[in-house]
């Protein structure tokens, strides 16, 4: 059985919402973190339900399992590790790319994959279509309102036309 489709996730922006004017709904009282009451439980079960491999894509590191996952029902999910920076990323982010992208093609290792971030630009679409072997979606998120019903209904037609 071929494997499903890789879904990059990342956290700020997408799961934890910034950059509105007006104040952001919370879910749980604020603690050590301000950010994480924003993370809406109610997004687990379509996170859940995707036809897909979730795996953390996010600065947040292995922290998504310990403090994001727990939140939305999740269960401990793979954390892409970040390489140090390098001259090339320095290239890379002086043409425009992500510092993400190229690591992200590297660890799909050839898997289809869906990518959420609220970062994601032209540039990185056209580096990923030449150097990726198979199919993949950059999806951007609005880092206003995080990820909507739009969004999930995007993800889940994308990926189940790849699986």
């Amino acid at each position: 059985m071929d494997q499903q489709p890789l879904l990059f996730l990342d956290v700020d922006g997408p799961l934890i919402p910034f950059g509105a004017d007006t104040p952001y709904p919370t879910f749980e009282p604020e603690g050590d973190n301000p950010f994480l009451p924003r993370i809406d439980p109610a997004l687990g079960a379509p996170l859940r339900s995707l036809p897909c491999e979730l795996v953390w894509a996010t600065a947040w590191t292995s922290d998504a399992n310990d403090l994001v996952a727990p939140r939305l029902g999740l269960p401990r999910l793979p954390v892409v590790h970040w390489p140090k920076a390098t001259h090339q990323d320095d290239l890379d982010e002086q043409a425009g790319l992500h510092w993400k992208t190229r690591h992200l093609v590297n660890w799909a290792d050839g898997r289809p994959f869906a990518w959420v971030d609220d970062e994601l630009t032209a540039t990185d679409r056209a580096w990923v279509a030449d150097h990726h072997p198979s199919a993949a979606l950059l999806h951007h998120v609005d880092s206003t309102r995080g990820l909507t019903a739009q969004d999930f209904a995007a993800l889940t037609t994308w990926l189940r036309q790849t699986t």
